[in-house]
């Protein structure tokens, strides 16, 4: 009897082996067309993440805060688009920006001014509207360069574009300054534009 039960168990064991569905072979999902194709090496597929940022300046300093608290009216009198770059342990003047060549005033696409206003800039006029900054460095001083050569990448002035230029004298900081710095402080008669990197600071005045 016990020798009959066995032999239909191992029978029945048989058959559920015989109808069993064959391994099923294991497949990538297909590609989705709807995304963009991601690269292993990538940190962000994208756009590629710039070590240098751009940031915004603007004169009122937090003039878009204090729009949306309505404590402003209109626009402001003055706003500057520029990408930072950082010092990494380089000598930045007299090093990697060299004396009497002009540099962008920051990096990747050229400084960007904006005047809301008509201003005056050492005793000389310049009209609301949109410019390009550059910045020629010296030991001593500063010439910031106002082009009209808007919506540009990359360090190409063309002095015949100038709408103004004006030397400025700088001063030496104690303390190095990593992220190159573009902000407006304000003035008696209107504001600073105050621009500083590793251990330089240099400074032009506006009045509106």
């Amino acid at each position: 009897m016990k020798a009959a039960l066995s032999f239909c168990c191992l029978f029945f064991l048989m058959a559920c082996a015989d109808n069993a569905p064959p391994p099923t072979e294991h497949k990538e999902p297909a590609a989705r067309h709807d995304t963009l194709p991601i690269h292993k090496e990538a940190l962000n597929p994208y756009a590629a993440v710039d070590v240098s940022p751009m940031d915004i300046s603007y004169f009122p300093e937090d003039y878009p805060v204090m729009k949306m608290s309505e404590r402003v009216s209109g626009p402001p009198l003055a706003r500057v688009i520029y990408s930072r770059p950082h010092r990494q342990g380089r000598t930045i003047f007299g090093g990697l920006l060299q004396y009497g060549k002009p540099w962008r005033l920051g990096a990747n696409e050229a400084t960007e001014i904006e005047l809301f206003k008509d201003a005056t800039i050492l005793g000389k006029k310049v009209p609301a509207g949109r410019y390009i900054l550059y910045c020629v460095p010296e030991k001593e001083s500063w010439t910031i360069c106002f082009n009209s050569n808007i919506y540009s990448w990359g360090l190409r002035h063309d002095e015949k574009m100038d709408v103004q230029q004006f030397r400025i004298p700088i001063s030496q900081l104690t303390q190095p300054i990593e992220y190159f710095s573009l902000v407006f402080q304000k003035t008696a008669a209107g504001a600073d534009m105050v621009m500083a990197w590793d251990t330089v600071e240099a400074r032009l005045p506006f009045s509106f």
